[in-house]
C-alpha cells in the first residue's frame, strides 16, 4: 500500500526506498575476516546526537567487529565523536576524521552522514540509521551506490505505526508530530505521515523545533490541538524525549514513538526496529570493506525484523489501556518508565 501512495505522490527517492525491501538476501557471502595478528584496521565513527537508538547502533557496529575477531586496543583502532545535535560540529567532526586518514569512516543519523560524504571522496563510508538515502544524497542508486558510499536505512513503516496507534487508542483522530525540520530524513517521514493520515480520515498537527529546547514548548503547543502525539526518528525531538512524555503524562496525551527506546523512556507503543541489530548489520557491511569489497558495489540494506514494544506504565499515566490483543503480541513490555 505504501508502494503504490508513493508512486501516486511522485516522490522517487522514498519510493526507492520502499521498493528497496526490507532485508538483505540471506544468501550473502560471509564476509572476510582477517587474522588478528596481521591486520590492524582503524574505524572512526560520528553520531549527530547522543541517545538510546544512534547508541545502540554504535554498540552493534563495536560488538560485530569484535565478534570476528577485531578488538579496540589489539587489532582495532576506534575513534568516536558526537556533534552534540549540531550540523557545523557535525561538518567540523568530518573534515577531523578525513584528516586522520581512517580505514572507514561510519556516520550514524542524516546530517552526520551528509557532512561526511562532504568532507570526502577517497575514504570508504558507511551510514547508519538514515531514512532517506536518495533525499539525503548520500546515494544516487540504491542497488548500485557506486563511489565509496553506502550503509543501512531505517525507513520507519508508517502505515503501520497509525495502525497501531488507531488500535491502542480509537479515538485519535488528530495526530500531532514534532520535528525539526530542518533534518531532511524528518521531513520525509512527515511527508509520509501526511499521506497516510488523509488515507485514514485522520488530521495532522505539526509542530516544529529548531533545537532540543524548544521541544518542550512545541509539546506544549499540541495539547488541546490533538488527540495523540507522534514521536518520529528525529535526532532533536529524540534527544529530549522526556519532555514531550512529560506533557502527555500531565496532559492525559497519548505519546507514541517510532523507536523502541523512546518507548523505554516513556512512549507508549512502537513497532520498530531493534536499532542495537542496525548496528550488527551495519558492522557486517563494515566487515566486507575490510575483505576487500567497495562499498559502492555494496547495495543500501534496510533494517530487517519489526519489533512491537510497549509501555504499560506510559499508557496508564496518560490514560489509556493497551487492549490484550495487543499486549499478546508484544515481543518487548514496559511496566513503568
Amino acid at each position: 500500500m505504501l508502494y503504490n501512495q508513493l508512486k501516486h505522490l511522485g516522490v522517487p527517492a522514498l519510493l526507492a526506498a520502499v521498493a528497496l525491501g526490507c532485508s538483505p538476501s540471506s544468501e550473502s557471502p560471509t564476509p572476510k575476516v582477517a587474522s588478528a595478528e596481521t591486520d590492524t584496521k582503524f574505524v572512526a565513527i560520528t553520531q549527530i546526537v547522543e541517545h538510546p537508538a544512534l547508541d545502540s547502533i554504535r554498540d552493534g557496529v563495536k560488538d560485530e567487529l569484535a565478534a570476528a575477531g577485531y578488538e579496540e586496543g589489539n587489532n582495532l583502532k576506534w575513534m568516536w565523536e558526537s556533534a552534540q545535535g549540531n550540523p557545523a560540529i557535525a561538518a567540523q567532526i568530518a573534515n577531523k576524521f578525513v584528516g586522520e586518514q581512517p580505514d572507514l569512516i561510519i556516520a550514524i543519523a542524516t546530517p552526520s552522514a551528509q557532512a561526511v560524504v562532504s568532507a570526502t571522496d577517497q575514504i570508504p563510508v558507511l551510514f547508519s540509521g538514515i531514512t532517506d538515502p536518495l533525499g539525503a544524497k548520500l546515494v544516487t542508486d540504491l542497488e548500485n551506490p557506486g563511489g565509496l558510499v553506502t550503509g543501512v536505512s531505517d525507513l520507519s513503516p508508517i502505515a503501520q505505526h497509525l495502525d497501531l496507534i488507531a488500535e491502542i487508542s480509537p479515538n485519535a483522530n488528530r495526530i500531532g508530530v514534532l520535528y525539526n525540520a530542518g533534518e531532511s530524513n524528518s521531513v520525509s517521514l512527515v511527508s509520509l505521515l501526511k499521506q497516510e493520515t488523509s488515507q485514514r480520515n485522520m488530521t495532522l498537527v505539526e509542530a516544529t523545533v529548531a533545537n532540543s529546547g524548544d521541544v518542550a514548548t512545541a509539546a506544549r503547543s499540541l495539547v488541546g490541538k490533538v488527540d495523540a502525539v507522534y514521536i518520529p526518528t528525529d535526532n532533536t525531538v529524540g534527544s529530549a524525549v522526556e519532555s514531550v512524555v512529560k506533557v502527555g503524562l500531565d496532559n492525559q496525551l497519548p505519546v507514541f514513538a517510532a523507536d523502541t527506546d523512546t518507548v523505554k523512556r516513556g512512549a507508549i507503543a512502537t513497532l520498530s526496529f531493534n536499532y542495537y541489530d542496525v548496528g550488527r548489520q551495519t558492522g557486517q557491511m563494515a566487515l566486507r570493506v575490510f575483505g576487500g569489497e567497495k562499498p559502492g558495489n555494496i547495495a543500501v540494506e534496510s533494517a530487517k525484523k519489526l519489533e512491537l514494544s510497549l509501555n504499560l506504565g506510559a499508557a496508564e499515566g496518560m490514560g489509556l489501556t493497551i487492549p490484550d490483543s495487543v499486549i499478546s503480541r508484544a515481543d518487548e513490555v514496559f511496566e513503568t518508565f
